[in-house]
């Protein structure tokens, strides 16, 4: 199994990092992934607060990668599985939020999965990179969406 472990501490409150988090049609916005695909997608909430079961394809250049939820506890831990991946195989992955005594949030982002040979060389460290990437945009969108005091 390879894994990848990121985490980030954003200056916002764990309900808009939460907001964020489970509102799959936001990913674009603050993520590394282009698009929400839609159309393969399954169970998404028009509201924005996708529940455990629900699958969510984002696409990533010419590749759709389909996330399904597997655990939900509000404002503190969104778990999911991928649903169809092409590049791996046994994802599963965890994000942690956790309130600073500053009313900020810890991400915490980790997870496991397998690939192939070829793609075991290259991978760990791409998908770091890209899941690091992935936790600094939401923390500072979360922080640039933070409501005015």
């Amino acid at each position: 199994m390879q894994k990848y472990d990121v985490g980030v501490t954003a200056r916002a409150s764990p309900e808009n990092v939460w907001k964020l988090l489970v509102d799959a049609a936001s990913w674009p916005l603050w993520s590394k992934v282009d698009s929400l695909d839609t159309t393969r997608s399954v169970d998404l909430d028009p509201g924005g607060d996708d529940g455990v079961g629900a699958v969510r394809a984002f696409r990533t250049g010419r590749i759709v990668t389909g996330e399904r939820i597997t655990e939900k506890i509000e404002r503190r831990l969104l778990a999911y599985e991928d649903a169809f991946n092409s590049s791996m195989y046994n994802h599963h992955a965890r994000i942690e939020l956790k309130p600073t005594a500053n009313s900020g949030t810890v991400i915490h982002w980790y997870g496991e999965y397998e690939t192939s040979w070829l793609l075991g060389w290259v991978m760990p460290r791409y998908l770091q990179k890209f899941m690091q990437g992935t936790a600094e945009g939401l923390a500072c969108y979360a922080e640039e969406c933070q409501p005015a005091q």
